[in-house]
């Protein structure tokens, strides 16, 4: 299915609410709620803050796998916005008829890699089909987030599948909810190495990248966002344009995601 453009995206989404302006009553009105990846959780706070207090009006964020938020929102959970790690969750929500017409896009790319904590040993890993991962844990696990259903451990698997390398650690995995969850057992020393997106490694000081996964060694990692069905506050619209301007993308690029281009409405 071919997705419309943002232009197009948020035409239609602002008809779907009158532009609002900040004013001091707004911080009386309902929140915007936002379902989001937790890999979004630095950068989502921090543009969250900045739009609070430019507009008045809070916003409240839930982050956990998307996989689990997908079923939230299906068994219908009050959020407004929708972000999630990959296109098969929002493609999940947007079949159950639970997207607003018009406003899913694609919003941010990022890349998965191999982490170790800080007393790693063993140096740079080179990442190339049949490296020797396993060797390298040794005795110890594998990180990652739930290979079955969260993006990121998605993600991981394809990439050592392609590699030629996933047979031999299939074993060796310490399965985690969500993938800042798998961050913290390398940072906290219980598993030596991890697969986690590079904007959670820079955001956790006790791990350091080793190696970085090839692009084609996996699907592109897309966070695609939409206004939900359920939404109900008009703020949640501004509060998505938001997400996709000027001031979000400084944010979202320090944090090591990649901002997706604007495509051309023609």
């Amino acid at each position: 299915m071919r997705l419309p453009s943002r232009a197009a995206a948020f035409a239609i989404a602002f008809a779907l609410a009158a532009p609002l302006s900040p004013s001091p009553s707004g911080a009386e009105s309902a929140p915007v709620v936002v379902f989001a990846a937790a890999s979004l959780k630095n950068a989502l706070d921090e543009i969250a803050a900045v739009w609070t207090a430019k507009s008045g009006v809070a916003v409240k964020t839930s982050y956990a796998a998307s996989s689990a938020l997908a079923k939230q929102i299906e068994e219908g959970a009050p959020a407004d916005l929708f972000i999630a790690a990959d296109l098969d969750w929002m493609d999940y929500v947007e079949k159950k008829n639970l997207v607003k017409v018009g406003t899913r896009d694609n919003l941010l790319g990022n890349s998965i890699v191999l982490v170790a904590s800080k007393d790693w040993a063993k140096g740079a890993v080179k990442i190339e089909p049949n490296f020797p991962l396993a060797s390298l844990l040794g005795d110890g696990r594998l990180a990652m987030a739930n290979i079955a259903a969260v993006p990121a451990g998605k993600y991981g698997k394809a990439a050592l599948d392609k590699l030629g390398v996933w047979n031999s650690v299939a074993n060796k995995l310490a399965e985690a909810e969500n993938v800042r969850a798998a961050l913290a057992l390398v940072a906290r020393g219980e598993a030596p190495l991890g697969i986690v997106y590079r904007t959670d490694a820079a955001a956790e000081p006790g791990v350091t990248i080793v190696g970085t996964f090839p692009e084609d060694s996996h699907p592109p990692i897309v966070y695609p966002l939409a206004l939900l069905m359920n939404s109900e506050t008009a703020y949640a619209v501004e509060f998505l344009h938001y997400l996709a301007g000027p001031e979000a993308r400084a944010v979202f690029e320090k944090n090591g995601f990649s901002v997706l281009a604007r495509r051309s409405s023609s």
